[in-house]
């Protein structure tokens, strides 16, 4: 509830104080003091919650990126995930969220080449008013390596830098995989198909995850479990699924997918097939977009903080940009299960040990 009221312009009518936004939001000054500085300790629910109401009431907001910029360099994955799915397009909107809160300046380039990377990175270098760079979706060793020479700050958003050179800011990729396997297995599942379009650190993530689980206890994992397809487009999951089905049987009970719509082409090709889901196959998939609600059936997924990611990597930007002599750091966002019907208990007498 805003404490308050406005004046006739529309802004409050006396200068809004930090007790004023510790009222408003039920917390105490010194929370809502290290919310709006970035200082640790903090929820992020609850820093975004202060922040919120500090932009509401017009409060003005310290910030360390007031009239800075920030350079998003987009690879090709990430501009390929653009075209095809809303995953770069909800980081995106956490970013400039963020950024529009921090009143900082963003500026977006994709980037095609290490060579133009290096060009970016100089020019970012000679120009004081960037703060920090953003790559988003970066794998390339080649980029990498250049990356790591950026005299600015630099965040690897939605991936990760194997020598800890870089800072990142990703899903907790296998965690949450190995939190799918064992809904699944809570549900009777033993033999759990995981499709993957392999090749990115970060899904890589989801695949140990899934062998976590699998293997756990000393159990040995069936390497026919694992489908590697050449790309993440539903028709291609569809076309596997129907193949491997054709050429061997069900012979497993549930499939878990790396990405939403690897699970939308399981769900098409088990459909063509004539198996119900869940009643024959129960699909999960991994990313929680929107449009899952809408597939038939609904789809039970692992959902990422898509916007969340975003925001915490501007957010690391502005940590960095405080000292040069910070320590790289990866930051790992939780994921949460969202279920709807398209899982189910193993059927009876499907179920093996």
């Amino acid at each position: 509830m805003q404490t308050i009221p406005p004046g006739k312009s529309g802004k409050p009518s006396r200068r809004i104080r930090l007790d004023d936004l510790a009222t408003a939001c039920g917390v105490s000054i010194a929370t809502v003091s290290r919310a709006l500085s970035g200082a640790p300790g903090v929820r992020p629910e609850l820093v975004e919650k202060i922040q919120r109401k500090a932009q509401e009431f017009r409060y003005a907001l310290p910030s360390t990126l007031a009239g800075q910029r920030l350079l998003i360099l987009a690879s090709p994955a990430a501009m390929e995930d653009y075209a095809r799915s809303q995953f770069t397009l909800n980081v995106m909107q956490g970013i400039e969220e963020r950024v529009r809160l921090l009143r900082a300046e963003l500026v977006t380039q994709a980037i095609t080449s290490t060579e133009q990377e290096r060009q970016t990175l100089a020019e970012a270098a000679a120009d004081p008013r960037v703060a920090g760079l953003l790559f988003l979706t970066l794998d390339d060793e080649d980029m990498l390596t250049a990356a790591r020479s950026s005299r600015k700050p630099v965040v690897l958003v939605n991936g990760d830098d194997p020598l800890m050179q870089l800072s990142s800011v990703a899903p907790s990729n296998r965690a949450a995989a190995a939190m799918a396997t064992d809904y699944l297995m809570r549900l009777g599942h033993r033999r759990i198909l995981f499709l993957s379009h392999r090749g990115r650190r970060t899904i890589e993530r989801r695949v140990e995850g899934w062998r976590d689980r699998m293997t756990a206890g000393g159990a040995a994992l069936d390497p026919d479990l694992q489908m590697d397809l050449a790309d993440w487009l539903p028709d291609r999951a569809a076309e596997a699924l129907r193949a491997r089905i054709s050429a061997r049987g069900v012979d497993f009970t549930a499939v878990l997918c790396a990405s939403d719509s690897l699970a939308l082409g399981a769900l098409q090709g088990l459909a063509a097939l004539g198996l119900s889901v869940p009643g024959d196959v129960s699909v999960l998939g991994m990313d929680g977009l929107a449009q899952g609600a809408f597939f038939t059936p609904a789809l039970t997924a692992l959902e990422i903080p898509m916007q969340h990611i975003g925001a915490a990597a501007v957010d690391l930007v502005r940590d960095l940009s405080l000292g040069t002599h910070m320590p790289a750091r990866r930051i790992e966002l939780a994921c949460r299960l969202v279920e709807r019907r398209s899982c189910g208990p193993v059927k009876a007498g499907k179920a093996t040990p």
